[in-house]
């Protein structure tokens, strides 16, 4: 594989586009609105300049790499001849049904067509294309280039093929890739993920603990296992019969609606949208929401640099 079409240059579509271009790859960035092509670039290179600046790259890979990337409004042209594609447009599944049939049509018979999605069914996604054996999920995390994981989702008629090409290009970009061997919504990351969320929006709605509490009982407790101890270990850590212990007892006092939240509801009802507006489960002012962001960039580029 020697030339990536990327397409949506928005949040994480520029992110991926470094990645592959960092790594020698020929990157084919398009989108519908010039400016946003245009910011695209401006975030590829600061982000690179920083990872520089940190000794992570060398400061010539910054000017290498922006040079292996191409930008264009014209999907047909950036897609022609492209190996792998990666769709990152914002979660629809109207709208990537028909991207993908465009797709389809456009790309060569051996292209692999993956999409971004992090909650959305990838069989559905390739519903309305000619070759769905050749649409696979991959996942990355934002902010892209500093997450390792990329989860790399099986759709209904995914190829055995196409899902050992994927694995392999992410890995040859330094990647983590991981297989998820069914498509289920939420995929495996997110629907861990906002099963904690959900018990901890529960604990704050019925008075339990305050929000504050409740990150403080993440970032100085379990939080710091994490990253050397994911879940199924520590069980296995602690032992199978304590974990059942523990499941018969607590199981049953846990949140369980499939339901979004009615206190996460009212928020959004009144205009309280988190780090946005100022307020959310907690107040925010415009230094402490940018402070937020910058603790999570330092903490990333540090793992990030002990792992280089």
């Amino acid at each position: 594989m020697k030339k990536v079409a990327v397409v949506g240059a928005g949040l994480m579509g520029h992110g991926i586009a470094q990645i592959f271009g960092l790594e020698g790859f020929s990157v084919h960035l398009t989108d519908i609105k010039p400016e946003a092509l245009e910011s695209a670039v401006e975030n590829v290179r600061a982000n690179l300049t920083l990872l520089a600046e940190h000794d992570i790259i060398q400061t010539q890979d910054v000017t290498a790499a922006l040079a292996r990337i191409a930008t264009t409004t014209d999907m047909a042209q950036a897609v022609a001849d492209a190996d792998f594609v990666i769709e990152a447009v914002i979660e629809n599944l109207e709208l990537k049904q028909k991207l993908f049939q465009d797709l389809d049509a456009l790309c060569p018979a051996d292209t692999i067509l993956a999409t971004n999605t992090s909650v959305i069914s990838i069989t559905q996604i390739a519903a309305l294309t000619k070759e769905p054996g050749r649409v696979v999920g991959t996942h990355f995390w934002n902010p892209p280039y500093l997450i390792p994981l990329v989860e790399v989702i099986r759709g209904e008629h995914t190829t055995d093929g196409v899902m050992d090409r994927t694995f392999d290009i992410l890995q040859r970009v330094g990647k983590h890739p991981v297989r998820v061997n069914k498509d289920v919504p939420g995929f495996v990351g997110n629907r861990l993920q906002h099963a904690l969320w959900r018990e901890a929006v529960s604990i704050v709605e019925n008075g339990i603990a305050d929000a504050a509490t409740v990150d403080e009982c993440v970032k100085f407790g379990f939080g710091l296992r994490l990253p050397v101890l994911g879940p199924m270990e520590n069980a296995d850590l602690v032992g199978t019969d304590l974990t059942l212990a523990i499941h018969e007892y607590i199981l049953k006092h846990l949140e369980r609606s499939p339901d979004a939240s009615p206190l996460l509801k009212s928020l959004v009802d009144r205009g309280d949208l988190g780090f946005k507006s100022g307020r959310g489960f907690q107040q925010w002012s415009r230094q402490e929401a940018d402070d937020s962001h910058k603790r999570l960039k330092s903490y990333l580029l540090q793992v990030t640099s002990q792992s280089t």
